[in-house]
């Protein structure tokens, strides 16, 4: 569970900034909502028998002796808040920002307390709202500078009712090869045994060649669903890989599923996924609703960002930084700079605090990043004037502005650095 320090926070603000206004531009509402629940909540979205709930929630009582646990995704609590809040009785589109918990090896890329940004549909259940998530996805990562670091890979899971009967098919044909299966194959031959299409063990893979596929076994309306996706993609510019073993990790998913993989990032090649779980509002307690979502790590958004080359400035830093003599310059420089504030609100200054020489201030301002220095003494104070210096341009002399014409000049040489 690391520390995020200042100087990482820069990307991770792009990331977030970026992310929000795209999803606002698509019409999507921010929803917050607590990082524990009830135990009971997962166990009924995830499935009893995924990795999830069976070894990586982190689960506790409370002092009434009610089991709580940290979220370990986002969609179990964002379809038990739209329940509970009346938000399901029209369609909704949400998404929502957090720490998530999961009890795993930490690793690059994969922490015990991760960030996700998440998004969820309610009542849609047609392919246009599928392909259009997809879409808004594919904008993400060409503004963010990532589009070519990306793949997205999609299949269709198909309703409960057809994946069910293809389950019993699968098992039937594993059962066959239960002694050559890898350990984690072997356990979910009894609990899960579709994530087993997923394996990366490549023995297990060797047999799946054999295996039948669950492409083959859509029920009719399912197949139509996902052949209308493909078909919007297409028409999009968006391209795709159709992959017959994406099954995703949670219970609750059907139709179509989708995922973003990158191979900039080593062992960690999922950047974003999600689905339909048009039975999931149901199953926790509301009326039938359609739903679908993805949620993509902000961890990983950060490394791969890292990985494609793209910097990010740090909007932190000053614009300004005023060095400062006495006490009295101290008084008249702090006037001044809140009568810019009120003036220029978009305008970033730093006043030194701490006292030192001109020279140690110097430094400090330099090193904050700052376009310009203002340097108040006795004797601009008493002329009503302030120095300004140029950081970032050695070749320009210095110069005396009055406090009046401060501001616009600031505004000019500001623009001019922008530009």
């Amino acid at each position: 569970m690391p520390d995020i320090l200042p100087e990482q926070t820069p990307v991770w603000q792009h990331i977030e900034r970026t992310v929000a206004d795209l999803l606002a531009a698509y019409a999507y509402r921010e929803i917050r909502f607590p990082i524990v629940e009830s135990t009971e909540l997962f166990k009924r979205s995830i499935g009893e028998v995924t990795d999830i709930v069976e070894k990586e929630m982190y689960t506790f009582d409370d002092r009434n002796g009610d089991s709580l646990t940290l979220r370990p995704e986002g969609t179990a609590g964002c379809v038990r808040a739209a329940i509970q809040n009346g938000l399901i009785n029209q369609p909704q589109r949400l998404w929502y920002t957090g720490p998530m918990f999961r009890y795993e090896r930490p690793q690059k890329g994969r922490q015990r307390q991760f960030h996700q940004i998440g998004v969820e549909c309610f009542g849609l259940d047609g392919p246009d709202i599928d392909a259009e998530q997809i879409c808004m996805l594919a904008r993400l990562w060409k503004t963010l500078g990532v589009a070519d670091h990306v793949r997205l890979e999609l299949n269709s899971l198909g309703s409960p009712e057809a994946r069910s009967a293809y389950r019993a098919l699968l098992v039937e044909y594993l059962e066959q090869h239960r002694g050559e299966l890898d350990e984690d194959s072997e356990r979910r031959l009894e609990s899960n045994p579709l994530r087993i299409l997923d394996s990366k063990n490549e023995r297990t893979q060797q047999i799946l060649a054999g295996a039948p596929m669950l492409h083959e076994h859509l029920d009719a309306e399912s197949a139509a669903h996902f052949k209308r996706v493909c078909e919007l993609l297409d028409a999009a510019g968006v391209a795709y890989v159709i992959n017959p073993k994406l099954v995703r990790g949670l219970d609750y998913y059907c139709k179509t599923v989708f995922e973003w993989v990158t191979e900039s990032l080593g062992a960690q090649g999922t950047v974003c996924g999600g689905g339909r779980y048009d039975g999931l509002v149901e199953q926790l307690g509301g009326q039938t609703t359609r739903g679908l979502g993805f949620a993509m790590g902000i961890e990983r958004l950060v490394l791969l960002l890292e990985a494609a080359g793209v910097s990010v400035t740090d909007r932190a830093s000053p614009d300004v930084y005023w060095v400062l003599g006495d006490e009295d310059s101290q008084r008249w420089a702090l006037a001044l700079s809140e009568r810019m504030r009120d003036a220029a609100p978009n305008l970033k200054m730093q006043l030194h605090s701490g006292g030192g020489s001109f020279k140690s201030q110097m430094k400090k301002a330099d090193k904050s990043g700052a376009v310009v220095a203002l340097l108040v003494g006795e004797d601009e104070r008493n002329a009503g004037e302030v120095t300004l210096r140029y950081l970032r341009d050695s070749d320009r002399s210095q110069e005396r502005v009055s406090a009046d014409a401060l501001e616009s000049k600031l505004a000019t040489e500001l623009a001019h650095c922008a530009d």
